[in-house]
């Protein structure tokens, strides 16, 4: 076995406190450093594809994840002008054939609660608020960093889990500022109660049009309603957890099927975010520090696996390490070697797919032919190298 190391890991959010549980497991000691005063989630629900629920069960975390999960028994899309059926995908048995996991969603407060409670079952796991991470600097064996308050840490690590706007990020990678997409996303719940029997649908369902779509599915096995409406505007520079312009929202679904206009009118208010992402990189380490989730590979949200890959980035990461024997330098390029193409592969194919459900005229019609002739390379099949998910076994044998 390695000697127990310290790291250090800016931001307490879903990868970061992914990786924080992933070495407490292996015996080191961890020190999370969340900028905010406490630890918590912002946003509403998340997609669950069966590549995260592989790392679920890797990690011994299924049976929290299933206590708070939703498992739809499917999942489509129809046109949001015509109401046409654009493709079904069953899920329940049949996903858990073809990929050996469920397809599930889960509202993101409980999947980063189920997280926190797992590190806070681990001694050497330090979880502190109000610390936000402003630089670091390295030696040949040890990393010290400087929070906002002038206070200095030091470990044998550091873990930038920061984010997209991530200050670890523009010290090692130096990009500037994220890609502006140029896409709204507004985010709303409802309580079960509040959702008209005609309206509600036990399904992830998606209604895709041009510059628009709204997507909707239970959360929190079928309590509340989770809405989510992307447009096109270039209104917004970025922006996250504001409110969003009710006015604005209403005039880009103005075409819409009624019944989506009369769910989206059942939203008094609404949150808002731009939607941003980045070039990928193969490089996002240096010496003893590395990213990791959005910090390292920020995507945008069209292919549901933000949080997912920041928790295959942590299992990597972890396997990397004991790979290594504890070795830090190279067992972080080796993780960073073992994930660049498969997270810059989703990076990509989320903004193709944002144009797909957003498509008018011919891209509109192909992308109706390609998802109902259900060829392998369209729609949800063509999706089968990333719900496989990773063999963490066999990262680095």
């Amino acid at each position: 076995m390695a000697a127990s190391l310290h790291f250090l890991i800016a931001g307490g959010g879903i990868g970061g406190l992914a990786a924080a549980y992933v070495l407490a497991r292996d015996g080191h000691r961890v020190t999370v450093l969340e900028q905010q005063a406490q630890f918590g989630e912002i946003g509403a629900g998340i997609q669950l594809g069966p590549n995260i629920f592989r790392m679920f069960d890797w990690l011994g975390l299924t049976q929290a994840i299933n206590a708070v999960a939703y498992f739809p028994p499917g999942m489509g899309m129809n046109d949001v002008r015509t109401g046409e059926k654009v493709v079904r995908v069953p899920f329940g048995d049949a996903v858990k054939a073809l990929y050996g996991y469920p397809y599930g969603v889960i509202y993101r407060a409980d999947l980063h609660k189920v997280l926190l409670d797992a590190c806070a079952r681990f001694g050497d796991v330090v979880l502190r608020t109000s610390s936000k991470v402003e630089g670091f600097e390295q030696s040949g064996s040890a990393v010290s960093v400087k929070l906002a308050s002038g206070e200095r840490l030091s470990g044998d690590a550091l873990i930038g889990a920061d984010g997209l706007w991530s200050r670890i990020r523009e010290a090692i990678v130096g990009d500037g500022k994220p890609r502006v997409s140029g896409h709204i996303a507004y985010r709303a719940v409802l309580k079960r109660e509040d959702v008209p029997r005609h309206l509600w649908n036990d399904e992830v369902l998606l209604w895709g049009g041009e510059k628009t779509h709204l997507v909707h599915y239970p959360l929190r096995r079928g309590e509340l309603f989770n809405l989510v409406a992307v447009f096109h505007s270039n209104k917004y520079d970025e922006g996250w957890n504001t409110f969003g312009d009710t006015a604005e929202l209403n005039e880009r679904f103005a075409d819409a099927v009624p019944q989506v206009r009369e769910l989206l009118g059942k939203i008094e208010t609404w949150k808002m975010w731009v939607l941003c992402d980045r070039e990928p990189v193969k490089n996002w380490s240096d010496g003893r520090v590395t990213l990791l989730g959005d910090a390292a590979h920020p995507m945008l949200q069209y292919l549901a696996q933000g949080a997912g890959q920041a928790i295959e980035d942590a299992v990597v990461l972890g396997q990397a390490l004991k790979a290594t024997r504890g070795d830090v330098a190279p067992a972080f390029i080796q993780y960073q070697q073992a994930r660049y193409l498969r997270t810059g592969r989703v990076q990509l194919t989320a903004r193709f797919y944002g144009d797909i459900y957003h498509a008018s005229g011919v891209t509109r019609e192909l992308r109706n032919q390609m998802f109902q002739g259900g060829k392998e390379s369209a729609g949800f099949a063509g999706l089968k190298w990333m719900y496989e998910g990773i063999d963490p076994e066999r990262m680095f044998a």
